[in-house]
């Protein structure tokens, strides 16, 4: 007696579907090893920092193990930056998020990002800080903006600014610890460079010869090297007006300076009204924001370089 046509279709629908579930828990299992894959950092950590030498201190030590975002637009002082809804979100998504501390970009305390994230890298010397008066005032694209309380650029005290590289040191390597040892090497490397600067630096200045700062951004700088600096409000690309320069004159007749350090190269007009007061313009470049030629170390290097120029010393060797 021949099989019954039925019960041979039954059969195979049976193991037609029994094939299926064998193939979807194949499928199933895929995803499963590459988020064991992810677990154990086969992925780049995701970092968000605030400014310019943070991203250069996690770059340096993460390499290509890193992927290390700074969203300020060219041009804008990261310090005064306003992100947007979209860059507050991608913030939010990040492994870590690396901040300056001392009051800089204020956008930080008005937004809502993860706390367990976030890591202040001048918390370790918040006894350090250098407190200004407010004073505020408007140019350039953020528009209004108050310079006081606390002073942030702590980086320009190239041992703060280690300290803040450890502190970005050891955020990655607790996100990934089977990174640490690769990272340690790195950070060693960058500790190297950033002593290196600053043992040239104290050398360099030899003398309290009195200086000026175009504006308040080198109080860190001035305290670790002791350079005998008082600061005005004056921007490279605006030329002072007539109260600007009266208050300059009042200035120089208590603080004769002969050299005023600028964030970045004055207008002509104005250097040239600076050198019939007896003043030079040098440009001694904070790096808040990624510069348009070389890195962090480059510029730190050719500020430190020239700035030795002024009190008779070549630190470029």
């Amino acid at each position: 007696m021949s099989p019954n046509p039925m019960m041979k279709r039954v059969k195979l629908w049976a193991a037609l579907a029994i094939l299926g579930l064998l193939t979807a828990c194949q499928q199933t299992a895929s995803p499963e090893a590459g988020d064991t894959g992810k677990e154990q950092g086969n992925t780049k950590l995701q970092i968000y920092v605030v400014n310019y030498p943070l991203q250069y201190f996690a770059q340096r030590i993460g390499g290509d193990q890193a992927r290390v975002e700074l969203p300020v637009p060219s041009g804008v002082d990261p310090a005064f930056f306003s992100p947007s809804p979209e860059i507050v979100s991608a913030y939010q998504g990040a492994d870590v998020i690396l901040l300056n501390g001392a009051g800089y970009a204020e956008w930080v305390s008005r937004a809502t990002l993860p706390g367990s994230k976030m890591i202040n890298t001048s918390q370790p010397f918040q006894d350090q800080y250098i407190l200004e008066d407010a004073v505020t005032h408007s140019h350039g694209p953020e528009g209004a903006h108050s310079h006081g309380q606390i002073a942030f650029t702590t980086w320009l005290d190239f041992t703060l600014a280690l300290k803040q590289a450890r502190q970005v040191f050891q955020a990655m390597a607790t996100a990934r610890p089977e990174g640490e040892p690769m990272w340690r090497q790195r950070f060693e490397d960058l500790e190297r460079d950033l002593l290196e600067l600053d043992v040239t630096l104290n050398r360099a200045v030899t003398d309290t010869r009195p200086i000026l700062g175009s504006h308040p951004v080198y109080q860190y700088l001035a305290r670790r090297y002791q350079i005998n600096l008082r600061s005005v409000h004056l921007e490279p690309g605006e030329y002072p007006d007539e109260r600007s320069w009266r208050e300059l004159k009042q200035l120089l007749d208590q603080h004769p300076a002969k050299w005023m350090l600028w964030e970045d190269q004055p207008l002509e007009r104005t250097v040239a009204t600076l050198q019939q007061l007896g003043v030079q313009s040098l440009v001694f470049n904070p790096c808040g924001n990624t510069p348009q030629q070389g890195d962090f170390l480059d510029v730190m290097r050719s500020n430190v370089n020239d700035l030795g120029k002024v009190f008779g010393q070549d630190t470029s060797d």
